[in-house]
């Protein structure tokens, strides 16, 4: 699978990660962040963009820099590259709107057969986590490198 990618800026332990979207809004930083959740092998996924000013992160922004699927594919990149280094660590991934949380199912859903080749993939269904079904709404997701 190739799909076009930001260029990714990792720190030294792997759980955060920062890229520039390039589009019509202009250069806009985003970052991710791989949080523990505590006395779990959960990690939770944050995303959003990141305010230069203050350091802190926005989710709720809704940048429409024309640049989508580029910005979902850095994302999974990063998780490729964080589950390599964190091997063990299984993945909490929720938009923070529901229509932020499909975009993710579809886009799981629209590449799964490679994703299936390096991750186990659960869907979170009426308060259960079952194995990922393609065309099947999710409240949210979790992932582990095979």
């Amino acid at each position: 699978m190739y799909l076009p990618k930001y260029d990714l800026k990792a720190s030294s332990n792997y759980v955060s990660f920062r890229f520039v979207s390039e589009g019509p809004k202009g250069k806009i930083t985003k970052e991710i962040v791989f949080s523990p959740i505590e006395d779990t092998p959960i990690w939770n996924l944050g995303f959003g963009d990141l305010d230069t000013t203050s350091g802190t992160i926005s989710d709720s922004i809704i940048s429409n820099n024309g640049d989508r699927n580029q910005i979902l594919a850095t994302v999974a990149s990063a998780t490729f590259i964080f589950s390599e280094h964190h091997p063990s660590a299984l993945i909490y991934i929720e938009g923070s709107t529901p229509s932020r949380t499909r975009l993710y199912r579809i886009g799981i859903a629209s590449y799964f057969e490679d994703i299936s080749e390096t991750f186990v993939v659960w869907g979170l269904f009426n308060n259960e986590w079952q194995s990922f079904q393609i065309n099947k709404a999710y409240d949210a997701f979790l992932v582990k490198r095979k």
